[in-house]
């Protein structure tokens, strides 16, 4: 504990991002609790301003709108949770398959990494959208498909200087196949720099979950801050009047909110495990 300690007090950046992630997770596992109304019933009269009932007042159809924003939390953070996991399952094995066999093995995987990475993501996204319908889980899948070339190649990277290592040799020398060296020697060594590049994997997953949501191809079942921003734009009044105060502006903080503290927790583990930092200092 003390060494955490002393690394959240050496990286600002880490500890404010930990401290919005720790949040945010809280208020999406406790949103039953927390949000005084459920988030899609009518509560009151349509348009309220703030109030001790409504700390948010209620949008154009009576729905409280704080209730919205709590539960808004947890689909936002079952989105990136899920789409991250998902590049991780595919970048890491691609990488460690391509840093450990090389050859054939390590051409395929490089060469589709760099056919996905030069399709431009937010068209091909929401086309996808488009034709398999709003729903959670092909913005879960989506993302994961197009997101894991970035994971690929670091895994990759540091698998190649990892297998010339004397551990690995030996391992290998004793018989252990692929599977036992990657799962008991390369994994670990590589988690680090991993959770690095998927604390920046899981805020763009919540920028997207946004996007889709709010260009109505998100999961229209669900509670979404994207979708709140798009009922909130499509009132005529939103910005001749102060309702934008605390209907359009409060998602939109959220957002932005989950976005910096997932970037800064990557942004404050990256100098730590990153070999490129340890060249430049």
């Amino acid at each position: 504990m003390s060494g955490l300690a002393a690394e959240l007090r050496r990286s600002p950046l880490l500890a404010a991002g930990l401290i919005v992630v720790i949040l945010l997770t809280a208020v999406a596992t406790l949103a039953p609790h927390i949000a005084p109304f459920d988030p899609k019933a009518i509560v009151g009269d349509a348009l309220q301003a703030p109030s001790s009932r409504h700390l948010l007042g209620t949008n154009d159809a009576g729905v409280d709108i704080f209730s919205e924003l709590v539960w808004g939390a947890r689909s936002t953070l079952v989105v990136a949770s899920a789409a991250t996991a998902l590049v991780l399952v595919i970048g890491v094995l691609l990488g460690l398959v391509a840093g450990l066999y090389g050859g054939l093995a390590e051409t395929a995987v490089m060469r589709s990494g760099d056919v996905v990475l030069a399709i431009p993501a937010i068209p091909l996204l929401i086309f996808i959208a488009s034709l398999a319908g709003p729903s959670r889980i092909v913005a879960i899948v989506s993302i994961g498909l197009l997101g894991w070339p970035q994971v690929a190649r670091v895994v990759r990277s540091q698998t190649l200087s990892l297998r010339s290592r004397g551990f690995v040799h030996a391992t290998r020398g004793y018989g252990a196949g692929p599977l036992y060296v990657m799962r008991r020697h390369l994994v670990p060594a590589l988690g680090p720099i991993i959770a690095a590049n998927l604390a920046f994997m899981a805020g763009l997953a919540v920028t997207i979950e946004a996007g889709l949501a709010f260009i109505g191809l998100g999961d229209p079942t669900t509670v979404s801050w994207g979708a709140m921003l798009e009922r909130a734009l499509r009132h005529q009044a939103i910005y001749v009047s102060s309702m934008w105060l605390w209907w359009l502006l409060p998602a939109g903080l959220a957002i932005t909110t989950a976005v910096l503290g997932f970037t800064f927790v990557g942004v404050g583990l990256e100098p730590r495990f990153n070999p490129r930092w340890t060249r430049i200092s």
